[in-house]
């Protein structure tokens, strides 16, 4: 089933050091920007992530320092990617809970201003996870009928991803083709931070969602315990949780 788009929707995916989004760093990004009317531009950029990968991580992915040694950094590629990710819907594989996390890491250290949460966010894997508990590699023969050659590559994960939503839309009548739609149905928890540190409850209110103030507002927990901000925002947070939890502190005066 072709999508329909009001907005060009780019698909991506990260390959990484590691899995730790505050401390780890891009090695590879590859996206497939799809337009309302059909086309397609596609791109793969190798990163020097300026820092040692481990073994455990070119076991999967198969980038080693030396592959990355004269490569860009990311702050010297983050301002033409963060255009071709403007004005764009974005969709991915475990998308929402690492890959928009740790590409928003990424703009806030080379200081790009990109906005993701302005952004409709699908995330393949959720969805098929709720229809059917699956992998990508499984995911993509169940849906796709074809085998992923080339898994764990990021250029071939994103176009099995985007194939495989395609499919999703034709094997399941109650997904709208509606970006909107496949945005919010892919979504676990209301995240204020992409990491899900803070999210909304029940009744729209920011709440922290982890540690010992779990459940508790935001606004409630800075105003009785101050201290709480500052151990925050000198641990091992990403700064995108650090930049939304100041947001909060300075908006309501905590």
């Amino acid at each position: 089933m072709k999508l329909e788009l009001k907005n060009p929707i780019v698909f991506f995916d990260l390959e990484t050091t590691g899995i730790n989004i505050a401390r780890d760093r891009i090695v590879e990004i590859c996206y497939l920007k799809v337009f309302p009317n059909g086309n397609e531009t596609s791109r793969t950029i190798r990163i020097n992530p300026e820092m040692h990968i481990p073994k455990e991580a070119t076991d999967v992915h198969g980038i080693s320092d030396a592959d990355v040694a004269d490569c860009p950094t990311f702050k010297m590629v983050a301002k033409e990617v963060a255009r071709d990710f403007e004005g764009c819907d974005i969709a991915g594989f475990n998308s929402n809970r690492f890959d928009v996390p740790m590409l928003a890491e990424e703009f806030l250290r080379a200081d790009v201003s990109l906005d993701l949460s302005r952004h409709k966010l699908i995330d393949v894997q959720v969805i098929f996870h709720k229809m059917e508990q699956r992998t990508l590699t499984a995911a993509y023969k169940f849906y796709c009928g074809k085998n992923l050659e080339d898994a764990h590559s990021a250029e071939g994960d994103t176009r099995a991803t985007y194939e495989v939503l395609k499919a999703q839309l034709d094997r399941y009548p109650e997904l709208k083709n509606d970006t909107s739609f496949l945005s919010e149905f892919s979504s676990f928890t209301e995240n204020v931070d992409f990491a899900g540190r803070i999210v909304y409850n029940s009744k729209h209110i920011e709440v922290f969602n982890f540690g010992k103030y779990k459940d508790q507002p935001v606004v409630s927990v800075l105003q009785r315990d101050p201290s709480y901000y500052r151990w925050i925002m000198d641990g091992d947070f990403t700064l995108n949780t650090k930049q939304v939890l100041t947001r909060i502190k300075l908006a309501n005066n905590c």
